[in-house]
């Protein structure tokens, strides 16, 4: 029984866009700065309607800012290259560069347009990678491949919906497809990428999607190397999690996500929605003139208790739910 079939349109609000670098950041409406925790925990189970628009849902999602370096020395590091609500990312290295996420179908070209904004080349992207498999970060990777010619390196656990290009669990529910895309190469935990002069190493977070995918690398700045974390995601946002779980095994998932990463501590951490890592704050301390302004050791795991929260209550939520209308 697919009970919770239609919480896909409440849940990946929860997970949700803040403005960053635009006019519409200095009037946003407290409602944006929400603990998005609470959020997750009072959705309502809502049938997802026959007519939905996702740009008119979530249009945050489709807002441009100027893309932008996060952190690096000269051209190196990492910028941001996503939109209001989705985070993208770029990293150049000196034999090609690599893309994170190509935020929703149809943003290939937006994601392109920011690179060449930076300076950079599109046609010099050799690696595609995606943090999970959901049309809001995946639903650009086939536009961006077929642009760019790069090789798109995932995980196994996600391979069948990239290539399906469906929602794993949800495959009846067409509204949150994206355009599948061939997995070229497939990533393990603790498998190390390197491209040029970048190594990042692999970290299977699963959960969130069956192949969760978080990404670490040093990057340095003024002499100094920072240790970067580009984090899956942990939310419980559209997944069933009992009656039937949106795939076996999903609960156990994520608490050995939450137990593999209680002692990380990175010095920088990035999320697919900004709000996650307080991009928008962040940006405006850069802006005014802190270089070191995404440095933010305690921030990881402050979100992380947050949400570990948030995924035990939503469990039991949803267990109640389940319970209640198998009694009936």
């Amino acid at each position: 029984m697919r009970w919770i079939s239609g919480i896909l349109a409440g849940t990946l609000v929860a997970c949700g866009p803040v403005a960053q670098d635009s006019a519409a950041a200095q009037t946003a409406p407290d409602t944006a700065k929400t603990d998005v925790p609470d959020r997750l925990a009072n959705l309502v189970d809502d049938e997802f309607p026959e007519q939905f628009d996702w740009q008119q849902s979530f249009p945050s999602w489709y807002a441009a800012v100027e893309p932008y370096q996060i952190i690096g020395t000269g051209k190196m590091g990492i910028y941001f290259i996503g939109t209001e609500g989705l985070g993208m990312y770029f990293i150049p290295t000196d034999a090609g560069h690599i893309v994170i996420d190509g935020g929703m179908p149809g943003q290939g070209q937006y994601v392109a347009d920011a690179i060449r904004t930076l300076g950079f080349d599109a046609k010099d992207v050799k690696i595609l990678l995606n943090s999970h498999a959901h049309l809001d970060h995946s639903g650009g990777l086939a536009e961006l491949k077929a642009m760019t010619g790069a090789q798109l390196i995932a995980s196994e656990g996600d391979r069948s919906a990239l290539e399906g290009g469906f929602y794993l669990g949800s495959e009846e529910n067409s509204r949150a497809n994206a355009p599948p895309v061939k997995v070229d190469r497939m990533i393990a935990d603790g498998e190390t990428l390197k491209l040029g002069n970048v190594t990042l190493t692999a970290h299977i977070t699963p959960g969130h999607s069956r192949g969760c995918t978080s990404w670490t690398m040093p990057v340095v700045q003024s002499g100094k190397t920072y240790q970067a974390l580009f984090f899956c995601s942990a939310t419980v946002a559209a997944n069933r999690l009992v009656g039937p779980p949106q795939y076996q095994g999903i609960v156990a998932d994520y608490r050995k996500t939450f137990a593999m990463t209680k002692d990380w501590k990175p010095d920088i951490f990035l999320t697919n929605h900004p709000e996650f890592s307080d991009m928008l704050e962040k940006r405006a301390r850069q802006k005014a003139g802190d270089p070191l302004a995404f440095v933010d050791r305690d921030g990881f795991p402050a979100m992380m208790d947050k949400l570990e929260q948030a995924f035990e209550a939503a469990l039991q939520k949803q267990k109640l739910k389940y319970n209640a209308i198998m009694s009936d």
